[in-house]
């Protein structure tokens, strides 16, 4: 790498995408400093030079500083990378806008549909930053922090409403196990990456319930066929829901014994409520709020999202999961190809 190639990072986020991510960018030469909210938690990852709770095993380089001091965090970068949990972006992103010098990029690598304004992560980083929406993009697909941090050949993609800020993402994050593709339909990028979880819930549900391959296959193709809907009537692309951010994360995330979202599904259906499984989790499984964010999408939008509504029944209403299953199989009969 040459070196006006090189950047000066702030990842917001020590959490196990945050620290895969900070150990990517470091191993590219790129100057990097992750803010982590709790200082007990950064001073824990700065001396240890490991994320022994979220990810183990995985050394983080010394040249990495790890922080809690937004401001030293901010010192001399020129990127930010925002990797905290969705419902933390906003106030994040809130603290940060003091040290947000003009014109910097912002990539965001947080999945999710913020519960009371029903937007997307960029949109939120966009508004509580006070950034221009050219200079965000987001960077997003098929990635499990446990296999990027070891070097398993991942594709993700960047997207950006502006084409030149998706390719300075791909140019900063590529490697030759990190392949970045761009797009330019954010929306549809970030509805894809963000109601999968949901549908992978459905698959965890399916595998506690002891249920085979003609399920989870069904289950895949149906639950894209309502992302897809949803996406479209919201101002998406088609096209970008056969691509990384739409078939190929909800297929990794649906199958990966490393998908905590599919963890909860698996968990309730072998009977364990959702308070219970989420208290023995470390990890955030994003797709347990994004499911009431997806419920109340669909009604805004007028689609019509059999799943999600099933799921969000599941979790939130003690629908027995047995009987969530035999009330989509149950549903009156429609072509397969419908809008």
């Amino acid at each position: 790498m040459q070196a006006q190639d090189r950047h000066s990072i702030t990842v917001l986020g020590g959490g196990s995408w945050g620290t895969a991510l900070a150990v990517l960018l470091a191993s590219k030469g790129h100057r990097v400093a992750m803010w982590e909210l709790y200082p007990e938690r950064a001073q824990a990852l700065e001396t240890d030079r490991e994320n022994k709770a979220m990810l183990p095993g995985i050394r983080i380089p010394a040249g990495v500083l790890v922080t809690s001091d937004m401001a030293e965090a901010f010192a001399a970068s020129d990127h930010t990378l925002m990797v905290v949990p969705s419902h933390g972006v906003r106030e994040t992103a809130r603290r940060a806008a003091k040290y947000h010098t003009d014109g910097r990029l912002v990539t965001v690598a947080t999945k999710g549909i913020e519960e009371g304004t029903l937007k997307r992560m960029s949109e939120v980083t966009e508004e509580a930053l006070g950034v221009d929406r050219t200079r965000i993009g987001v960077l997003v697909g098929p990635s499990h922090a446990e296999e990027v941090s070891r070097g398993v050949p991942t594709t993700v993609v960047a997207s950006s409403t502006d084409q030149s800020t998706a390719e300075t993402i791909q140019e900063i994050f590529m490697t030759p196990t990190f392949r970045v593709y761009t797009n330019t339909d954010v929306v549809g990028v970030e509805i894809g990456v963000s109601l999968k979880n949901v549908v992978a819930i459905a698959a965890g549900i399916c595998d506690g319930l002891g249920f085979g391959d003609n399920t989870k296959g069904a289950l895949l193709t149906r639950g894209l066929a309502e992302i897809t809907r949803l996406g479209v009537k919201m101002g998406a692309r088609q096209e970008t829901f056969s691509g990384l951010a739409g078939i190929g994360d909800l297929i990794t995330t649906c199958i990966s014994r490393h998908s905590r979202n599919r963890y909860v599904g698996d968990e309730i259906a072998k009977g364990k409520t959702l308070e219970e499984v989420l208290r023995g989790m470390v990890m955030v499984a994003e797709g347990v709020r994004t499911t009431r964010s997806a419920v109340r999408l669909a009604d805004e939008h007028g689609v019509e999202m059999p799943i999600a509504c099933e799921v969000h029944s599941i979790l939130f209403e003690a629908k027995p999961a047995g009987q969530a299953i035999k009330d989509l199989m149950l549903r009156s009969r429609k072509p397969e190809i419908w809008w």
